[in-house]
């Protein structure tokens, strides 16, 4: 018997699968509000070389207010700072998107700048 890929992952995870809808800000969604914010790390070597600038990121913020799982980079700078970038953006808070009253999943894009003083 064959299943499909999200009966498969029902059955690994001893349960019913669910999928979440992402939604796009705009036309009644609204964008989730930044509540805790974390700076990027700059790696030693990224200073020696003093690099600047920043990286582009998509995410979802789930409806929790969390960061999901899958961050996306967009507009790469280095490979060790996109990696803090996406390592900060996990640990921020949202008060999460809203639909009709109640909160929603909405995917984001968000800049993390990176500047030497």
């Amino acid at each position: 018997m064959r299943l499909p890929l999200i009966g498969l992952l029902a059955v690994m995870l001893g349960g019913t699968a669910t999928l979440q809808q992402v939604y796009e800000p705009g036309n009644g969604v609204s964008l989730p509000m930044v509540v805790k914010e974390v700076k990027p790390q700059y790696t030693a070597r990224a200073r020696d070389m003093r690099i600047q600038g920043s990286v582009l990121l998509r995410a979802v913020v789930l409806e929790n207010g969390h960061i999901g799982e899958n961050i996306e980079v967009l507009r790469s700078l280095d490979t060790d700072l996109d990696q803090q970038a996406i390592g900060a953006l996990k640990q921020w808070e949202f008060k999460p998107g809203m639909k009709e009253g109640k909160p929603v999943a909405v995917r984001i894009s968000c800049e993390l700048t990176f500047t030497l003083k």
